[in-house]
């Protein structure tokens, strides 16, 4: 799995985008900060509640530059069809049916040949500025990541359960 500091594997990939089939590459992103979340599949138990929260909370993102990304190992058709099931999603999900994208980022479970749950903030020079992984069976927090993001734009030390507003640390050390 690709850890803070890695260059982040470029992508040209298509992706299910406002109720339609559309391409998307790693270049073509001009935010600050990426965001882009790996998933098992679409029509699943645990991963809509992702996904529709990452969609909730776009707004939030977008106002920490942040642009967010999906992926899973379904074809775009899927993500459509699932798009509009959970009520529209105003995020590209890349569709990466050969799981290339997910080996790339280290991410693949080839015993259950889909991507894990993982996690990647790639920062504006497009390396890997925060990355997490979780079991299959967990789903991440929503929130936690928009604290990580809201952390990694201050530039600062960022204690424990830091939260905006709150103390960072000196800015005369690196950990």
């Amino acid at each position: 799995m690709l850890k803070p500091g890695d260059p982040a594997p470029p992508f040209d990939l298509e992706c299910a985008l406002d109720g339609r089939t559309a391409r998307l590459s790693l270049a073509r992103i001009s935010s600050e900060l990426i965001l882009i979340f790996f998933y098992p599949r679409d029509f699943s138990f645990i991963c809509p509640t992702e996904v529709t929260g990452f969609n909730q909370a776009l707004k939030e993102f977008a106002a920490e530059e942040t642009s967010i990304v999906g992926v899973s190992i379904d074809n775009v058709d899927s993500h459509l069809r699932w798009a509009r099931e959970l009520g529209g999603i105003g995020y590209p999900i890349l569709a990466d049916p050969d799981g290339s994208l997910a080996r790339a980022y280290g991410v693949f479970d080839e015993d259950a040949k889909v991507a894990l749950r993982a996690t990647f903030i790639l920062d504006r020079k497009r390396k890997v500025a925060y990355s997490s992984s979780c079991p299959l069976n967990i789903g991440r927090s929503v929130s936690e990541t928009l604290r990580i993001v809201r952390a990694l734009r201050t530039g600062r030390l960022c204690p424990a359960d830091w939260t905006p507003g709150a103390e960072c640390g000196p800015t005369d050390r690196d950990f």
